[in-house]
């Protein structure tokens, strides 16, 4: 057992001063008592930072464009892609995550298709991706600009966006017909081929759907497809969108939200009313929401200083914390990560002043108890 001082404590939650969180692989207590055990450090305490959408080692740092592996080029619908397939652990964009208390990725396939892949969650201080990996997160939807964009890819391809919505309908539509003839005993589940069967794991629940768009009306488009088919949705993204009353009728249906990437160039018409103002209107709307790099739209050890424009419109510094820490883990199914609470993780950063000035740095970074960075 050892433990580390926290000046102030940002639990994931709310704050506390002048505590010992006393650790393993696990938390076993945060308290004012000093515990009978090795301080191996003292400073500002926040649990690990978690990445809600990424494509880290996908799209590998210091590697040519015709390397990058986030699209699968031969189809556009075929969830039986897994991001994980596509990682390398040794894209130093890991190291740089880790030491700036970023330990932990969601990886998605890009937004090419309408049906990417696979999602996953994976630890971003491992050598291999068996190690790195942690579980499944979802299946990757798009909507809007981009699955139209790739005519000249492999198989059946859209060329509108309502074309891309059809493509998702039907595979639905198939799998909810396939489920009936199972339930009726006029199929069994060895009949159903494997890419149905994902769509039918989506109806059920097995899956969420994290769903790329921009545009205030394809947000549209994904309440009306998770009201007709009643999937777990999980909007991505939703930059463009600058009304607070469709964040409103976002969150009133049901779905959450991960962010951005905040801080970079709008560079297509899908995000000409892209603005860092538009923090004010997320807030507003009262949406649940969590944050993302899109590593390496904006790389992911930058993802905590997007946050100042939240703290502009008046987020607190403990509700700053939590949209990279509790609020991705709850949105996304993640257990015992995201907090610093007895029996969670024992994955988080020590840093060597207050984390909201701009000169300060994580000088210690603890990963499930292991020391993975130390300045």
């Amino acid at each position: 057992m050892k433990a580390v001082k926290a000046k102030v404590l940002y639990d994931g939650v709310s704050s506390k001063r002048d505590v010992y969180v006393s650790f393993d692989g696990s938390i076993s207590s945060v308290s004012e008592k000093k515990p009978d055990c090795e301080i191996v450090s003292e400073g500002y305490v926040t649990p690990a930072f978690i990445d809600g959408h990424s494509h880290i080692g996908m799209v590998r740092a210091g590697e040519p464009s015709a390397e990058d592996e986030s699209n699968e080029q031969m189809d556009s619908i075929y969830p039986l892609v897994s991001a994980l397939d596509s990682v390398y652990m040794d894209d130093h964009a890991f190291e740089e995550s880790v030491e700036n208390g970023v330990l932990y990725s969601v990886v998605l396939p890009g937004s090419g298709n309408p049906i990417g892949g696979k999602s996953v969650l994976i630890r971003n201080y491992e050598q291999n991706i068996d190690r790195a990996y942690m579980q499944d997160i979802g299946i990757k939807a798009a909507l809007g600009y981009n699955p139209r964009s790739t005519t000249e890819w492999k198989g059946k391809r859209p060329t509108t966006r309502m074309g891309a919505v059809a493509l998702l309908r039907e595979n639905l539509t198939k799998a909810r017909k396939a489920a009936n003839l199972i339930r009726l005993g006029k199929k069994t589940p060895d009949e159903i081929e494997p890419l149905e069967e994902v769509f039918m794991n989506i109806l059920d629940g097995k899956y969420r759907m994290m769903v790329h768009l921009h545009k205030e009306d394809d947000a549209f488009v994904l309440m009306q497809l998770k009201d007709e088919f009643g999937f777990h949705a999980v909007l991505n993204h939703g930059i463009d969108i600058h009304h607070e009353d469709v964040f409103r009728k976002v969150s009133a249906a049901g779905i959450p939200l991960i962010y951005g990437p905040l801080d970079t160039h709008p560079y297509k018409v899908e995000l000409k009313h892209e603005s860092w103002r538009n923090t004010e209107k997320v807030l507003n709307s009262g949406i649940k929401f969590c944050m993302m790099s899109d590593h390496p739209v904006i790389l992911q050890r930058n993802i905590f200083y997007t946050m100042r424009h939240f703290m502009r419109f008046g987020l607190s510094r403990e509700d700053v914390i939590s949209k990279l820490t509790s609020q991705p883990a709850e949105i996304l199914g993640i257990k015992s990560l995201g907090k610093i609470a007895d029996g969670y993780a024992a994955s988080f950063s020590v840093w060597n002043d207050d984390p909201f000035l701009i000169s300060s740095h994580p000088k210690m970074v603890f990963a499930e108890g292991r020391t993975v960075y130390e300045d």
